[in-house]
């Protein structure tokens, strides 16, 4: 391992989350999720490809950024210009990825500022104004600019791995590879999944 790596991994360590870089090797299930991730990129970013071609959608539209706040929303929700449209086209395809194995928890496709537009179909339920349920059952249409989102978001290597334990001990990992629509870097295709001995 680099020395570069190394002190990647030491900064990491001190903020409670584990990174793995793109130059080191993926062994196992995490190798797995990556390829998964990859196949499930290549269909999100085939399926905007096809909606600019079309003309459903512009360019300037799929990379819009001036988020609408949603009113009565905790958290707080966004609409962009382009939410609506990836409701139809994309939460399909990552609900498909996220069957893919029961160690799976989530798999989005955020913008680099770590916005959620689509979310799988379980963790899209309409808010219901219970804090608790709306926080683990309505979670589309968010930004999710912590740490780990927005490294993940902004990350323009081939994959970034991400492992860190959550509030309630159990330790995950976040798997995430690069969106680019149209040679621009659009976002992030995150995979989030448990990690078991």
């Amino acid at each position: 391992m680099g020395k570069h790596i190394q002190w990647g991994l030491i900064i990491s360590l001190t903020l409670g989350i584990m990174v793995c870089h793109a130059q080191e090797k993926l062994e196992g299930f995490d190798l797995q999720v990556k390829q998964w991730a990859e196949e499930c990129r290549q269909e999100v970013s085939g399926h905007f490809e096809q909606l600019l071609q079309s003309g459903k959608l512009t360019e300037a539209q799929a990379f819009d950024t001036f988020y609408i706040p949603i009113p009565n929303t905790s958290p707080q929700k966004y609409n962009t210009q382009y939410d609506r449209i990836t409701d139809q086209a994309i939460q399909a395809i990552l609900d498909k990825c996220l069957a893919k194995n029961d160690k799976i928890v989530f798999v989005v496709a955020v913008d680099t500022n770590g916005y959620l537009p689509t979310h799988n179909k379980k963790y899209s339920k309409s808010p219901t104004g219970n804090a608790e349920a709306d926080l683990n059952e309505s979670r589309h249409k968010r930004i999710f600019n912590d740490r780990t989102g927005l490294a993940a978001a902004k990350n323009k290597e081939p994959f970034l791995l991400q492992r860190y334990s959550r509030d309630t001990g159990e330790m995950m990992a976040d798997l995430s590879v690069p969106i680019m629509i149209k040679g621009k870097h659009w976002g992030a295709l995150r995979v989030g999944y448990k990690i078991t001995k």
